[in-house]
């Protein structure tokens, strides 16, 4: 019988009788802005653990790179093969494998979400982002926009790739490895959604380094809490739709929470707890995750 030995935002990670390999259980909470809302979205868990395994095994059958999904072992979990975390900066050993990279690539193919936010207070160049002064929300990257962050904080800090392989201590081939696979992986998922009338925004996943420090790519990634996607018919008529979690976030936005959250966190004061979802949300994101689940993978829910 496995012990719980960690309970993240919307994952718990257990134990299991083999030391190698873990148990993700997928929980039906759903978090914004590093804050865990009290309200549960039915079968959402789900949707996350069937959707990761089905990029996970066209990552594999493709040969982008490998994978730590071993086998879904039910419909809201899954086995995966243990990666070591070491949660000082610069301390991982040059030549360990089965290690986490602390570091989320994060890659951006249309301006939205916090890079268009950061773009209208400056904080991201026309130049930076490849796009003319006076773009609009939504217009199309004229090539991938890689961004790292680093997760040795509480909350995600974009760092530049100096900082990067100083914290992570990998050697500039491992990361181009990373950043490449990221890319490879977004052309996969790009190809798959556009099949069913979806654009492929933005997105962010892990890494560890495997057998021979080969890139294994691990966690979840390509599902609607990691990603951000646009109805492709919308799009083209000049509307931007979200089908993500960016859904929820807007929520939030609309209500003045996340300014007064970004206020708390900018003066370290205490933040403001996060208010439950109305039902009217609740029911309209459980429709959302299982819907997109469908679109994303072209199965049946």
């Amino acid at each position: 019988m496995g012990e719980m030995l960690y309970q993240g935002k919307v994952k718990q990670v257990w134990s299991t009788d083999d030391p190698d390999i873990l148990e993700f259980r997928f929980t039906n909470q759903i978090s914004v802005f590093d804050q865990i809302i009290p309200s549960l979205i039915p079968r959402k868990g789900e949707t996350l653990n069937r959707t990761t395994a089905h990029w996970f095994k066209l990552v594999e059958e493709e040969g982008v790179c490998g994978t730590h999904l071993i086998e879904l072992n039910a419909p809201d979990r899954c086995l995966v093969r243990k990666v070591t975390v070491i949660t000082e900066p610069g301390a991982i050993p040059r030549d360990m494998e089965w290690v986490f990279v602390p570091l989320e690539v994060i890659v951006r193919h249309y301006l939205s979400g916090s890079a268009w936010r950061r773009f209208e207070r400056g904080e991201l160049t026309a130049e930076q982002l490849g796009v003319s002064e006076d773009c609009q929300y939504g217009e199309k990257l004229a090539k991938p926009f890689v961004e790292v962050t680093t997760k040795f904080e509480k909350f995600d800090r974009n760092i530049g790739k100096e900082e990067a392989l100083e914290i992570s201590n990998i050697t500039e081939e491992e990361y181009s490895s990373i950043v490449e696979a990221a890319l490879k992986v977004d052309e996969i998922i790009e190809r798959e959604a556009a099949k069913n009338g979806l654009i492929h925004v933005d997105g962010k996943k892990e890494f560890a380094l495997g057998p021979g420090r080969k890139v294994v790519l691990v966690d979840t990634f390509g599902t609607l809490d990691e990603d951000r996607w646009w109805d492709a018919e919308a799009y083209a008529n000049g509307e931007t739709i979200e089908l993500s979690k960016e859904f929820v976030r807007s929520h939030y936005i609309s209500t003045g929470h996340q300014a007064n959250l970004k206020a708390a966190r900018d003066s370290g004061s205490d933040e403001p707890p996060i208010p439950a979802l109305p039902q009217s949300v609740i029911d309209q994101t459980a429709n959302l995750y299982s819907s997109m689940y469908e679109r994303l993978t072209s199965g049946k829910f």
